[in-house]
């Protein structure tokens, strides 16, 4: 019997994982399908494994290539050369299928003649356990989308394994993966989105897509691999790819979204890691970036928020130092350090107004209202300029917190340090003082054993927050780290009596660089204690607490 659909697992010394994804499949609702493990000529047991599902199940076959290329698109592409089904997916070897993925993009492709169905998107942190949907406003409705110049917000979703093609659609335009580049997912899937005549999106989740970010060099996904210079070289070529294919195919008017798509995704995934970079780096990211951000359109740049555009802006003029700092805290509502007015009342970034007008209408913050917003969401900037070790499992910071817009008043500032772990709160108060016109410094001692940790344990990661009091009114905004400082390690028992935990200070090295606090119950409490609370704390169980609360009531 010919298969309903063919789902593609490409695998390369991935053996430990290969078992989850492939079970996946096997176990979908709708069983009519065909399963192709395409081997990228793996060096580990993956060979076996492959073998292993093969021999137990019918459905599964497996394409071992004959020599290693390097990426995803040729094993792709061979399995597709042999595909059997009218209907293909594609599936990587670290992620898996929910299951009723294929039954209900089946559904869909049988409802209406369409050329492919995509659903939504599930991202599990493998540190953390934690699921969160992948562009989420995206897939919020079921609908049919008759071509793609009616929702080009759409070029965001630029997935290939979250949705099931056509077999036809694809031979007919032969629609195959580019070879020999990284990326290949967003130039397959603007293809697809611009020679389709209808797609379906449905709101269930179909694929879970796993993020391991402290995953090791040699076997971090191509997305976490953001530090290598090819990895750069890369993700500008297939944008060029995906220029020239929106001009061949006269699909030109969407250039300025698919600009604003890679300024707002492409580059911002690098921005957050620029305070991370040195100088040689970045001048190599520079000469990498900077001639293709010349052919964007301006008013893609014009749809950025304004601290993102500060960024382009440093890094088109090389000028790394502050491009490192304006990258700090992006996202976070994090003020610059300086800004500067000119004779117009218009307000820059940094010490001196911009030469020219190009760097004028980008370096222009006057936006951000820093003198003017509300108390509550007014923008500073808090850094820890000062972390040492204090007695047993304390630190001693000194802080600085800078206010550009010279909101707060003139003298000493009621401020404390917060941090939860768990539902309670710990709260240290301590004084900033004015040293000079909008920047403030002070010292705050934080016991990290008077932190109110559940009876149960906590473990988890915390960013403590600076809050500043001022006529009533309260603000809290997140505490830039030192981008490096050892890191200081404690098993401590709490002064509630609580279990004992193991807790580490460090900077996180990633994103804005926040003050992080790691907490790991230890003992009886990791060994016993946290398991049981961990399965009453599952969604079923709470829902049946609370019905028995209800009926008892």
């Amino acid at each position: 019997m010919t298969p309903d659909v063919t789902v593609t697992v490409i695998v390369y010394n991935d053996a430990d994982r290969l078992p989850r994804a492939v079970e996946s499949v096997r176990r979908q609702t709708h069983g009519n399908i065909e399963i192709i493990i395409s081997d990228d000529h793996s060096t580990d047991g993956t060979p076996f494994v492959a073998r292993e599902f093969a021999a137990r199940d019918p459905r599964v076959r497996h394409l071992r290539l004959p020599e290693n290329s390097g990426g995803c698109s040729v094993p792709r592409n061979r399995a597709l050369d042999i595909a059997t089904a009218p209907y293909v997916m594609f599936l990587d070897s670290d992620d898996e299928l929910t299951e009723d993925a294929v039954e209900l993009l089946l559904a869909a492709h049988r409802e209406r003649e369409i050329d492919f169905a995509m659903g939504a998107v599930v991202r599990v942190r493998e540190d953390s356990g934690r699921r969160t949907r992948w562009m989420p406003h995206l897939v919020a409705e079921r609908r049919t989308v008759l071509g793609i110049e009616s929702e080009p917000r759409l070029l965001f979703e630029h997935l290939s394994t979250s949705k099931m093609y056509a077999r036809a659609f694809l031979d007919r335009h032969d629609l195959r993966f580019p070879e020999g580049i990284h990326y290949e997912d967003q130039l397959f899937s603007t293809q697809a989105y611009c020679l389709a005549k209808e797609f379906t999106i449905i709101p269930e989740p179909v694929y879970r897509w796993h993020i391991a970010p402290f995953a090791a060099a040699d076997t971090a996904s191509i997305s976490n691999q953001r530090d290598r210079l090819e990895n750069v070289r890369d993700r500008v070529a297939v944008q060029r790819l995906i220029d020239g294919f929106l001009t061949e195919s006269g699909h030109g008017g969407l250039r300025e979204d698919k600009d604003y798509k890679f300024l707002k995704h492409d580059f911002r995934m690098y921005a957050g890691d620029l305070p991370y970079r040195d100088d040689p780096w970045l001048t190599s990211f520079a000469d990498l970036v900077n001639p293709y951000l010349d052919t964007l359109s301006p008013a893609a740049y014009a749809r950025l928020p304004r601290p993102e555009r500060v960024v382009l802006q440093l890094v088109r003029e090389r000028r790394f130092p502050e491009a490192r700092l304006a990258a700090r805290g992006l996202g976070h509502g994090v003020a610059p350090r300086q800004v500067v007015p000119d004779a117009d009342g218009r307000t820059y970034w940094g010490d001196t107004v911009p030469a020219d007008e190009r760097a004028r209408c980008e370096l222009d913050v006057t936006d951000l209202e820093l003198d003017t917003r509300p108390f509550r969401s007014a923008l500073f900037r808090h850094e820890i300029t000062e972390l040492t070790r204090g007695p047993g499992a304390s630190i001693d910071l000194a802080v600085r917190t800078y206010d550009p817009g010279l909101r707060l008043p003139v003298g000493p500032l009621r401020a404390s340090l917060v941090v939860a772990p768990g539902r309670r709160r710990l709260k240290v108060p301590f004084r900033l003082t004015p040293v000079r016109p909008g920047v403030f410094e002070g010292r705050v001692h934080l016991d990290l054993t008077a932190a109110p940790v559940p009876r149960h344990g906590f473990a988890g990661v915390r960013h403590p927050l600076l809050r500043i009091e001022h006529q009533g009114l309260a603000h809290s905004a997140v505490l830039l780290a030192p981008l490096s400082f050892p890191v200081l390690t404690a098993r401590i028992a709490h002064h509630s009596g609580t279990a004992p935990h193991r807790v580490t200070v460090e900077p996180e090295n990633r994103g804005p660089g926040r003050l992080q606090i790691r907490w790991e119950p230890v003992g009886v409490t990791a060994r016993l204690v946290r398991p049981v609370v961990r399965r009453l704390d599952r969604p079923r169980v709470r829902r049946a607490a609370r019905l028995v609360r209800t009926v008892l009531r």
